[in-house]
């Protein structure tokens, strides 16, 4: 029920596998660049962020090139899932030359699903590994699945009038330059149409309508933790790690777009981005395009995720 086109796979190169434990509700999800390497950047615009190897990102660093992206359920114990994913690297030969080894560069970013699924079954070692070995360029699963098997939004007013999240994608191409988005919505705030602004998904009013968090009526749940939306954008266009920065940074612009409310105090949004090198693109367009294929992969995460564990998904109110 994807409503807008394209996949992150559609920067040539660029792979993507999945893991799903669709018993406990969890998964992760790795993107993975070609042999050399992406440039790459990140930026973390949450607050209660769960993150591995986010500060090499930073421009000026010794490090300019990643070798993989790892998104994870299972909050911070989910980040074991990367020493499954760094072992597929390990074998293929593929990291950074160290001079007595080559260490694969893997930035990771958690999102928190123990109160949705099972708390005590998280992504591991083994689940990372088969989610690289399972890396594919082409079509892509999306809604309940790897990280966002275990991910709900509008969870600001309870989990008893939230809905159900997920993983989604969307691509765009202007001339030669592609841009493609991949990101697990898990968000506290409602998933507005990028086109609309109305609601797709989120905290469900009694009266059947929506809840806002301005709105005085909106229940405020117990706790407010267990939140994130992490993604991650790639293109096939030349940049810098200044360049792949300013990328990310609109990747969130995105974000802030169609989450509402984004980047709380609650939530551990983290965007980050990765450029294959191969035609040349103007800063501008590549912002906006990154800023609007951001959008649309979150609507569609939401668009594609089914009913789950009592949760409702957007498609059993948008069929």
């Amino acid at each position: 029920m994807a409503r807008y086109a394209g996949s992150i796979t559609d920067v040539a190169r660029i792979r993507v596998g999945q893991a799903t434990d669709r018993e406990a509700y969890t998964g992760c999800t790795v993107i993975l660049c070609p042999p050399q390497g992406c440039v790459a950047s990140g930026v973390v615009r949450g607050y209660a962020p769960g993150t591995r190897e986010t500060a090499l990102l930073q421009p000026g660093m010794l490090v300019g090139r990643i070798h993989g992206i790892l998104l994870t359920g299972g909050s911070a114990f989910g980040l074991a899932a990367a020493d499954g994913v760094m072992r597929h690297l390990e074998e293929e030969g593929v990291g950074f030359d160290s001079g007595s080894a080559r260490v694969p560069i893997l930035p990771a970013a958690v999102l928190y699903d123990l109160s949705f699924g099972s708390a005590v079954i998280r992504p591991d070692a083994a689940m990372g590994y088969a989610a690289a070995r399972s890396a594919t360029d082409g079509a892509v699963e999306q809604g309940n699945v790897g990280a966002g098997m275990g991910a709900t939004v509008g969870k600001f007013a309870g989990m008893s009038c939230a809905m159900k999240g997920g993983l989604g994608m969307a691509s765009l191409r202007r001339g030669d330059v592609v841009v493609g988005a991949l990101v697990a919505v898990n968000a506290l705030g409602n998933i507005l149409d990028p086109e609309t602004g109305t609601v797709l998904a989120g905290a469900r009013a009694p009266d059947g309508g929506w809840l806002s968090v301005l709105d005085p009526a909106a229940r405020t749940s117990d706790t407010l933790l267990g939140n994130t939306v992490i993604g991650t954008l790639a293109t096939n266009a030349r940049l810098d790690v200044s360049g792949a920065n300013r990328m990310a940074h609109a990747g969130h612009d995105g974000l802030a777009r169609v989450v509402r409310p984004a980047h709380t105090l609650y939530d551990g949004d983290t965007i980050f981005a990765l450029a294959t090198d191969q035609v040349d693109g103007e800063p501008v367009l590549l912002a906006e395009m990154a800023a609007v294929v951001m959008a649309r992969a979150i609507a569609n995460a939401v668009l594609e995720a089914q009913s789950v564990g009592g949760i409702p998904g957007a498609c059993a109110i948008f069929r």
